[in-house]
């Protein structure tokens, strides 16, 4: 029986972001595209979403102090 490590409490919410999107958020937050920290192809996440190399990720955590916390990653192979 296979599960569903997205449903797992543990992982945050993953999103792959649309190219409007990233032009937005690249120019919010006055970097480029390779200053993002990374995450790799081979994560079971980033296999799950079915994300590829290049895209970025928009994780969106839980958090006690702040409520929530958003962070992106770029997919690298």
């Amino acid at each position: 029986m296979k599960k569903d490590i997205l449903k797992h409490k543990l992982v945050p919410d993953h999103t792959i972001l649309s190219k409007t999107e990233i032009k937005k958020v690249l120019k919010e937050l006055d970097i480029h595209q390779e200053q993002l920290p990374k995450i790799k192809a081979d994560d079971p996440v980033v296999k799950a979403i079915e994300a590829q190399p290049g895209d970025i990720l928009k994780i969106t955590r839980k958090s006690h102090t702040a409520g929530k916390f958003v962070t992106y990653r770029l997919v690298l192979d």
